[in-house]
């Protein structure tokens, strides 16, 4: 595999640092933070570019804090200046790393979202009969540090580079005790291997997308899945023969004990092609679309949120309009005109 070099003065180049200010400051312009740092911002940046040239950049403190999306997340929020140098690296590595991508991975890439996915799957659901679709257990608190930092040696041969990227995952803050146990571990394996990268960095999606690029190109190459999808940890295998699907998963359970990573038992799914089955917050089969049931009414709780925030003066509608178009930029790719028009016929947002 050619490993690539000459990173490190793209990476601290001025013009790179301004960009990914500019970046990180998007739609957050608000926050005392982004303010703050607005207030001087030359000075702050050059400050961090000399701390990146001189070696002496150290991440700060995350902000942790829990969401609720059908399951509890753990999020954790890097300061501002953090977020910059994440820019800073990504503009510049993630490009290296995703060119060696399968075409079929559709998480935090470029004209890669859910609704590509979706379309996708949709594609090769006409053309085979079964999909097995799988989901790996606490992904992002899973991935092993040292696992991560080989696959990216094996791509990036720029040592200022790699060492920037081992700071900032070294400064991934702990997790619970939620990893599984293999084979060789004993009790000093969780000291001697740490693992887990906060699913709230820029950096932590990119790598979420490499640590399994290998299993990717596996499945199609050597197993010869080809119809295949991944994004971030769910993923689509599709064939016409049920037990070649079968078969597949020992293997592919094998080869994630590699990785220290494991499937999550209760959402392994072997189903035909022409049942509703769940992919990614939609029910689809070969030819129809429909939005989870749930989705409807998280919407229909948080729309009324909304209107009970902005009776009482909390909110304005500059802060209310992004939610409720994204939502329905979402729900406008399944079948929902009349739960749209149930909802919006509702929507009026008046101060008390």
């Amino acid at each position: 595999m050619k490993r690539t070099g000459d990173l490190w003065s793209k990476i601290t180049h001025w013009d790179n640092l301004l960009l990914s200010y500019r970046k990180a400051r998007r739609g957050k312009r608000h926050r005392p933070d982004v303010a703050e740092f607005e207030l001087s911002r030359e000075a702050k940046l050059f400050e961090l570019q000399q701390q990146l040239l001189n070696g002496t950049y150290v991440p700060g403190h995350y902000r942790l804090f829990t969401i609720y999306e059908r399951k509890p997340r753990l999020i954790a929020a890097a300061p501002f200046a953090d977020r910059v140098i994440h820019h800073a690296l990504m503009n510049i590595v993630e490009p290296v790393l995703d060119r060696r991508f399968i075409f079929d991975i559709y998480a935090c890439r470029k004209g890669k979202g859910v609704h590509a996915a979706v379309n996708r799957y949709q594609e090769f659901a006409k053309r085979y009969e079964y999909v097995l679709h799988v989901d790996i257990s606490k992904y992002f608190p899973s991935i092993d540090h040292q696992i991560l930092m080989r696959l990216l040696h094996e791509r990036i041969k720029d040592g200022d580079t790699l060492n920037l990227i081992q700071t900032i995952i070294d400064a991934s803050p702990g997790y619970p005790a939620l990893r599984p146990v293999f084979p060789d571990d004993d009790l000093l394996t969780p000291l001697e291997r740490p693992c887990g990268i906060p699913i709230g960095n820029l950096t932590s999606q990119c790598f979420a997308n490499l640590y399994l690029d290998d299993i990717d190109h596996w499945l199609k190459e050597d197993i010869r899945i080809l119809g295949y999808i991944r994004y971030v940890d769910d993923l689509y295998l599709l064939s016409s023969s049920r037990k070649e699907l079968g078969c597949c998963l020992d293997k592919l359970q094998r080869r994630l004990a590699d990785y220290r990573l494991v499937l999550h038992p209760a959402k392994i799914q072997l189903r035909r092609t022409t049942e509703r089955v769940d992919v990614l917050g939609y029910k689809i089969s070969r030819t129809r679309r429909w939005l989870r049931n749930d989705n409807g009414y998280k919407a229909l709780r948080r729309f009324r949120e909304f209107q009970r925030q902005y009776s009482q003066g909390f909110l304005d509608l500059a802060d209310i309009t992004p939610s409720i178009r994204s939502w329905e930029g979402h729900a406008i790719h399944a079948e929902t005109s009349g739960l749209r028009d149930k909802l919006f016929y509702d929507l009026v947002f008046t101060r008390a």
